[in-house]
């Protein structure tokens, strides 16, 4: 590794020349010494007195102190630096908890609207069937009725029939027969009737 080249450069501090051997730029040497110029007039200004070798080392006491004050400032600005990190580090997690929140929220949010859908397409469905029972209840009622009337003739035409003379004896086999068929088809409806009662009382429950 190739060594700094050192610099000779004149400078001038309280009146007297002195040359500093430096590898830092001119400009930054003058600067330098400018400031320890500066230090060393403040304190005879403020009533400083002695030699100037005695004001030299009351300026570098001094200079000294402005080093670790900048120190100290710089050590606090770190230690704010590190705290405003961890305080960033906290509120970025605290954002991201939030964000895994709402994405839960919005997932759960979902389900519970699809399964509300398909609760109520559910319920449609079990109208629609009910609707349908109940419909299909009606007409068999209306069946039934009809029949009932039905047999109620055929029983009339019937006693009636059997008052008349012998020869009215066909007639009674056909009323008969009539009066058998109209029987079972109201026993079926009946039967019929009944199942889909207990399955619309079945649906009307389910809802």
């Amino acid at each position: 590794m190739t060594e700094p080249a050192y610099t000779k450069i004149p400078v001038k501090i309280y009146g007297q020349e002195y040359t500093v051997a430096s590898t830092e730029p001119k400009d930054r040497v003058a600067r330098i010494a400018a400031h320890v110029d500066e230090v060393m007039r403040d304190l005879t200004t403020k009533g400083a007195v002695g030699s100037v070798g005695a004001l030299a080392m009351l300026a570098a006491i001094n200079i000294s102190e402005e080093l670790f004050n900048e120190r100290d400032a710089q050590q606090s600005a770190g230690r704010e630096r590190e705290q405003l990190d961890r305080d960033i580090a906290h509120y970025q997690q605290l954002w991201e908890e939030a964000k895994r929140t709402h994405l839960q929220y919005k997932e759960d949010a979902k389900a519970v609207s699809e399964q509300k859908d398909a609760l109520q397409e559910r319920l449609n469905q079990k109208t629609i069937e009910v609707d349908g029972l109940i419909r299909k209840t009606e007409e068999q009622a209306a069946v039934i009725a009809r029949l009932e009337g039905e047999l109620a003739s055929a029983v009339d035409q019937l006693r009636n029939a059997t008052t008349q003379s012998v020869d009215t004896g066909a007639r009674i086999n056909e009323l008969q027969d009539k009066l058998k068929e109209i029987e079972g088809n109201y026993f079926e409806l009946q039967m019929e009737n009944i199942q889909m009662k207990g399955d619309l009382e079945r649906y009307r429950g389910g809802q």
